[in-house]
């Protein structure tokens, strides 16, 4: 595929994650004016980089011509959450958008993944209007706590770093460090009314 033709393709996953980003901050934006806990705290989007794409279809050995229904996450949406609860609380949700259709759903939290990762991920068609009619994409949303987001983060740097290939003594370090950081969310889940009661009034102070 030349330049322009990627160009083409990738614009309606580009219009998609910025959709998505405004309507899911316009959530978080709607829990600030009612002083209460938004279960979003923040939300991230990209599209996957042509080399990305091209690496994970010669992986998955996907065509081409495939790719738009072979690959889940060209276009991914990330919201954070101060709390595992949160999670729970945004995947119910997604369930109840009538501007989106769930396709899967993937839980590796309650079944984290081998290496110590964590997340929730939510595979949406997302319908795009375009100047030649509308166009179901498939978007992928992860949902994850901050201390989730920071260890995955940094195994996607050594997994870039290692071409996949992360040395054993460094793996082990990172389980410890995942096993760290679930231990953190569920330390600041106990403490959870106090940490949003806080919040709120320091919310109400600084306006």
């Amino acid at each position: 595929m030349k330049h322009e033709h990627w160009k083409l393709f990738l614009t309606p996953y580009n219009q998609a994650v910025e959709e998505l980003k405004v309507k899911f901050r316009g959530i978080r934006a709607q829990y600030e004016l009612h002083h209460s806990h938004s279960p979003i705290e923040f939300v991230t989007g990209r599209v996957k980089p042509v080399a990305s794409i091209l690496d994970k279809a010669k992986r998955k050995g996907i065509p081409l011509d495939k790719i738009e229904e072979g690959l889940q996450d060209i276009a991914g949406i990330r919201m954070m959450c101060q709390f595992v609860d949160d999670i729970n609380v945004v995947v119910e949700m997604l369930r109840n958008r009538h501007d989106l259709e769930i396709v899967e759903e993937r839980d590796y939290i309650t079944s984290k993944k081998e290496s110590g990762y964590r997340s929730y991920h939510v595979v949406v068609k997302y319908p795009v209007q375009t100047v030649i009619g509308e166009k179901k994409l498939l978007v992928e949303i992860q949902i994850r706590t901050l201390s989730m987001n920071f260890w995955a983060t940094i195994e996607h740097s050594l997994n870039y770093k290692y071409s996949g290939n992360i040395p054993e003594d460094i793996k082990v370090r990172l389980k410890r460090a995942a096993e760290a950081a679930y231990s953190l969310d569920e330390e600041m889940s106990q403490i959870k009314g106090e940490v949003q009661e806080a919040q709120v009034i320091f919310s109400r102070k600084t306006e």
